[in-house]
């Protein structure tokens, strides 16, 4: 069955950095989203980072110029670094899949309804 398991969060001082990963299984990448969301005390849910499997990244706007998403297909693994880190980043960060079978174009949406897969988050700090 499909499992998103993420790691590598932590506390960290504002301005440093934090890379995050999510390890993928059973899940197909053809035609999917793969996206970062993060959900702080007291908001919403809101999405991050999403790359689809043709490699075109979606950022919002708030990360755009500090966080990267990368993907590693050998290890079937997801990345997020995260630079330049400010208080308003603590959140408990979580990866999401669904396979879009081109409904979305090549452009993944930030909208947690629409992902089926979820891992079991992992927090980050900064202070």
């Amino acid at each position: 069955h499909v499992q998103l398991v993420e790691s590598g969060g932590g506390s960290v001082q504002a301005g440093g950095s934090l890379r995050l990963s999510c390890q993928v299984s059973d899940f197909p990448y053809r035609d999917s989203c793969v996206t970062w969301f993060r959900q702080a005390p007291g908001k919403s849910r809101e999405g991050v980072a999403g790359i689809y499997f043709t490699g075109d990244i979606n950022y919002a706007d708030s990360v755009k110029g500090r966080f990267t998403v990368t993907r590693d297909n050998a290890k079937n693994t997801l990345y997020l670094q995260m630079n330049h880190l400010v208080p308003d980043d603590t959140a408990v960060s979580y990866c999401a899949a669904f396979r879009t079978l081109g409904g979305w174009g090549k452009t993944c949406p930030l909208v947690h309804d629409d992902y089926l897969f979820w891992g079991q988050g992992t927090q980050v700090t900064v202070s």
